[in-house]
């Protein structure tokens, strides 16, 4: 993203990864993103259901609730509110192939943490409208 282009996206970081954390949260930040970041499940369903975050970046393995259990939770009209947030999965774990297309159907889109610079988050995150 061109340095002089700020947005106002709200962007919700849930990572229980402190260091990934703060490396996404500086790059977005210096980016014109607002950024919150939690790295409980449990409490990370709860901000997700607030509905005030353009975007999500949704780690797998969290405490306390998984990133799937939350997917789940959101997408499925019987358990929450539907929200306007895309979610984007963001993870190093190797799904099998059907797991992965799964989330996929899911998920606004599925990164893997390992591939991507801080950067280049804020580059992919700039192209989702």
């Amino acid at each position: 993203m061109d340095q002089n282009v700020k947005t106002n996206k709200k962007i919700l970081v849930i990572e229980d990864e402190h260091f990934i954390s703060e490396l996404y949260t500086r790059a977005l930040n210096n980016n014109g993103y607002i950024v919150k970041v939690v790295s409980d499940g449990v409490e990370a369903l709860k901000e997700c259901q607030t509905d005030q975050y353009d975007l999500i970046l949704l780690d797998l393995m969290i405490p306390n609730m998984t990133g799937f259990e939350i997917l789940n939770i959101l997408r499925d009209p019987s358990k929450s509110k539907p929200i306007h947030s895309k979610i984007i999965i963001t993870t190093n774990l190797e799904q099998r192939d059907d797991i992965k297309k799964d989330i996929e159907k899911k998920a606004d889109a599925y990164l893997i943490k390992a591939n991507l610079t801080p950067n280049e988050l804020v580059d992919f995150l700039g192209q989702i409208k």
